[in-house]
Order: structure tokens, then sequence, then C-alpha cells
């Protein structure tokens, strides 16, 4: 009867903390966010392309979910720990990243102060997680205005099979590194483990990072390789995209400014889904990944976000320039001008808007996105 008691408590009470009455050192909490909101988007393109849409948006702000962490002390500092995380579509009740139970994160491993922390499963790489979710002043959220378009191992990249060591932070410093066996098992050029294929024949990741945190102080470095499968084009040999980023911000109290600098080597981590990409330039299309030996773009972000008590005021600037070796046909340098608003009516509750500009969107000359969104996001 008390162990009733207990999860309705869980499923009534939000984001709280449960401790388990067989094993008193266990805890479980569950939490969540809902965001939804209306917004306009309008992309133009080469030859006329032209396309709109003003409606019903959702994960604006933040993507909504549901999830569940905990952990268990096993002693001497050791314990296990988990977070299983699903994102849906407030709008609709659909689940997320391609319809997966626990899309956004499925993790287990271990955590000690003095040895840090080994995880095991699907989560996203370091480069968004101490880069994107840090430095930049729109993290990894507000859709094409983060640093995503950009710096496109930023992009909230999630990744299968990841085995995945962070250190303990000492002196405010903190390194990590992670390589997944198989980055996608729902994509149909991965072998997956099926008996009889090598572990080239999948689309492997390394991501490694070093950061630094001390009060005002935050500054971080990332490296991110993409192996293709033997399958991609190319052969044995195809490109293997790189990606290095170094990125900081200072806090000033009356303003926080952020400054981002990258490369991208022999490719990019995401392609263009924007529909007014040539299929045309001799590159290689891999759907998310596009592979081209040769290739290189230098990318900027420069931002700041200004506090006003219950409000949050936020920009960004940023560019990349490619070296025109051929990725989309055209290589333009691209920039993305980017402006947030949020306002807290509780530390759960807030409104928020923001407006976007790109042009040479995606590399590709005279392209523009245009967006702009307000929508309410809870926390729980």
């Amino acid at each position: 009867m008390q162990n009733k008691r207990l999860v309705y408590l869980a499923l009534a009470g939000g984001a709280m903390t449960v401790p388990c009455l067989s094993m008193a050192q266990t805890e479980v909490t569950l939490y969540g966010v809902v965001d939804a909101g209306i917004g306009y988007e309008e992309v133009k393109g080469p030859n006329g392309f032209s396309q709109s849409r003003v409606g019903a948006v959702d994960g604006v702000n933040s993507g909504s979910r549901w999830g569940l962490r905990g952990k268990e002390d096993l002693g001497d500092g050791l314990r296990a720990i988990f977070n299983v995380e699903s994102g849906f579509n407030s709008n609709t009740g659909v689940s997320g990243q391609s319809n997966r139970l626990f899309g956004r994160r499925s993790t287990l491993g271990l955590e000690s102060d003095q040895l840090g922390t080994l995880e095991f499963g699907r989560r996203i790489n370091l480069a968004s997680d101490w880069i994107g979710n840090v430095v930049d002043p729109f993290g990894t959220s507000f859709r094409t205005a983060n640093l995503g378009s950009t710096f496109s191992a930023a992009n909230t990249m999630r990744v299968d099979n990841l085995v995945l060591y962070q250190t303990p932070s000492v002196g405010g410093w903190q390194a990590g590194v992670g390589y997944s066996f198989n980055v996608d098992s729902t994509r149909t050029d991965n072998a997956g483990l099926n008996p009889g294929y090598a572990t080239g024949d999948n689309n492997r990741l390394l991501t490694a990072g070093l950061r630094y945190s001390n009060g005002p102080v935050y500054a971080a470095l990332s490296y991110d390789r993409f192996n293709p499968t033997n399958g991609a084009p190319g052969g044995q040999s195809p490109a293997r995209i790189q990606q290095y980023i170094v990125a900081g911000s200072y806090d000033f109290e009356v303003v926080r400014l952020h400054a981002i600098f990258g490369q991208t080597f022999d490719g990019w981590l995401q392609g263009q889904t924007m529909g007014v990409t040539p299929d045309a330039g001799g590159f290689e299309n891999l759907g998310t990944y596009k592979l081209r030996d040769g290739f290189r773009a230098n990318s900027y972000l420069l931002g700041a976000t200004l506090p006003l008590g219950a409000s949050k005021v936020f920009g960004s600037w940023q560019r990349a320039d490619p070296n025109n070796a051929s990725l989309t046909g055209d290589d333009k340098s691209m920039n993305v001008y980017s402006v947030g608003y949020t306002y807290d009516f509780s530390k759960r509750t807030n409104l928020y808007a923001y407006v976007s500009y790109g042009d040479n969107y995606a590399f590709n000359r005279d392209a523009s996105n245009r967006a702009a969104a307000v929508g309410l996001r809870h926390r729980f």
C-alpha cells in the first residue's frame, strides 16, 4: 500500500524525488517540459522557389518531453545512474525522434566524485552538451536561431550506441571523450549488429571535449569526427567529416557575452532539409550527412544576453564561410541574425518569442529563411 502511495505522489506532484522503500540510498525523479505556441516561417530559394507557413508550433523554447532519472548509492562514493527521456509533439501527442519511446535520451552508467562518469546508450554529443547548451545564447533551442545552423556538430546531435566518459571537475577543468559504434540504428545504410557485418559497415562518431568553468568565465573546446559506413560513396575510404569548435562566454552580470569559432572539414554533419538544395554539384547526399573531400567551412558566432528582472533579451549573429569546394554547388557564405525574449511568470512557466533571418541559407545563393514564434513553456 505504501509503494502505491509513493507512485501516486510521483505522478501527481511533478518533478519530485522518490526514495525506494527497499533501498534507502536509491532515488528516482520524474520531470518534463510542455512547450507550445504559434509560429511563422518563410523559405525562399533560387528560380523563384518560395514557401511559407503559419500555424501551431511546439518545442521552440525547449523540446516537449517527459523523463525519469535516478541513482543508487553503491558505496565508496560510487553511484549507479540512469536517465530515460521521451520527446513528443505537444500539439498532437505524437512521439518524437522517429517515434522512439526514449528518443531524446536513454543512458545507464556509473558515477564517482573521484573517478568521473561513464555512460552507455543514446544521448547528445559533447559539442551539443558543453557548447550548444551553455555558450549559445539560444542554447540548442529556438530552431534556426541556434548555432546548429552554422555549427553542425553542435546541432543537438543525438547518438545511438555511445560509450561516453567524463572526468570529474578539478579546479574548474573537465574533459570528456566518447565513441559511437553505430550513430543511428534506424538508418538503412547501417549494418547494425547483424551477424556477418563488419564494424565499418556502420556510421560511427568520435566526440571529445575540454571545458573550464569558474565564476563568470566559461570556455570549451570540442572535436567531433564522423566516420561513414563502408557503403558510403568512396568505398572503403570516404571522407571523414571533422569539426572542432572553440567557445567562451563571460558574465558581467549586467550582460553576458558569447563568442564561438569552429572549422568543418570534408563535409557537413547535418544535411540541408529546406528543399532548396540543388541535387547537383557533385556532392554525396547521405540524408543527414553530406560528404565532400576538400570541403572546409569556417563558422563564427557572436552573441549577448541581457537579464532584465523576470525578463531576458538575447541575440546572436552567425556566419559560415565555405571554401567553394562544391558541397552544394553554390557554397555561398551564410549569415543568420536572431533576437529572442523570455518572461518568467514563475520558476516553472515562461513566455517566449523570437525572430530569425538567414541569408544564403544552407550555403545556397539567394536562399533565405525567415522565422518567428511566440509561445508558452511549462516545466514540471
